[in-house]
Formats: C-alpha cells, sequence, structure tokens
C-alpha cells in the first residue's frame, strides 16, 4: 500500500491546488484588465505609481526647502527670484497638486470600474451557490424522507428551501436607497 499513499493527495494539498487555481484565475482576470487600459489609463496609472512613493515626497520636500533657502537670502551670491511670500512656489504647487488629484482620480475610477465588474461577478457567484445549496437541502430533504426518518421540517429549514426572490430583495434595497 505504500505506492497507493504517494499518490493519494491530502485534503489541505487539494485546497491548497484549488486555491492556487483560482488565485491564476483571478490574477489573469487583473491581467486582463490591465492589457485593456488605454493608453491615458496606462499613464496615470504609472504616473500614479511614481507619485506614491517616498522618493517622491522626498525630491519634493528637498525642491522645497532649497526653493525657501534661496529666496529668503539665506545663500549670499544667489539672487533672490521669488521673495516672501513665495508666490511662484505657491503656484507650482497648486498646480502640481491640480495635475497630481487628476491623475490619481483617472487611475480610481478605472480601479472602480474593475471593482465593480468584480462585484458584479461575486454577486453572480453568490446567486449560483444559493440555488445550487437551496437544491442540496431539499436533496437532503428528500433523502431523509426517504430513509423513514421522523419529519422534523421546522419553521427554518422550510424557509431555507425557499429560492431566493432576487426582484424583491432588489424593490426593497431601491426603496431603501430612494427613503435615504
Amino acid at each position: 500500500m505504500p505506492s497507493l499513499k504517494k499518490h493519494m493527495i491530502s485534503t489541505r494539498e487539494l485546497h491548497q491546488k484549488l486555491a492556487s487555481v483560482q488565485r491564476d484565475k483571478i490574477d489573469s482576470f487583473k491581467a486582463k484588465m490591465d492589457a485593456r487600459r488605454s493608453l491615458s489609463d496606462k499613464i496615470a496609472d504609472a504616473l500614479t505609481d511614481s507619485f506614491g512613493t517616498v522618493l517622491f515626497l522626498s525630491i519634493n520636500a528637498l525642491w522645497f526647502g532649497v526653493w525657501i533657502v534661496i529666496n529668503t537670502g539665506l545663500i549670499p551670491g544667489i539672487a533672490v527670484f521669488d521673495p516672501f511670500p513665495f508666490g511662484l512656489l505657491t503656484m507650482i504647487v497648486s498646480l502640481e497638486a491640480i495635475f497630481l488629484a487628476v491623475i490619481v482620480l483617472i487611475s480610481q475610477n478605472r480601479s472602480a470600474r474593475i471593482d465593480d465588474l468584480r462585484e458584479e461577478i461575486d454577486l453572480q457567484i453568490n446567486v449560483r451557490t444559493e440555488a445550487e445549496v437551496t437544491k442540496i437541502l431539499i436533496i437532503l430533504d428528500r433523502i431523509h424522507d426517504h430513509l423513514g426518518l421522523p419529519s422534523e421540517d421546522d419553521a427554518e429549514l422550510i424557509m431555507m428551501k425557499q429560492n431566493i426572490d432576487l426582484d424583491a430583495i432588489a424593490q426593497t434595497l431601491t426603496k431603501e436607497m430612494i427613503e435615504e
């Protein structure tokens, strides 16, 4: 029997393999969505990735520090070109903030579209899973009855064997959203 043990797979290993396959599918989904990005989305994502770093923060801090030191007249021989209260620096920082905000919003909008799609996939899977679980409960109840075991259908089991009314749920949610 040692050779049979070699070919048997443990439940844990099976779960790990299934999880790996699912991760690959999720990674594949993300890769497909990334491949479909427009040029502007790719640029926005690259810029967002660059701007969201300690290096970018450090470069900005150094740039602003040098600007302020130069324009306070602390370095002899270098002419002040933007005296206090640093109007030019303020304008540059404001423009930088506007561009950074727009770039981040472009990336966030794309991420939101992907999240919406994932949510829809989750909903479809959940609806299918609910239908499968309901069917399993009905089959188990029939097996239970077929075996002649005492019937113990309580109110909760009866409710669980009912199909979910998605239209009723959608109407309830819509009504709640309107009332808010």
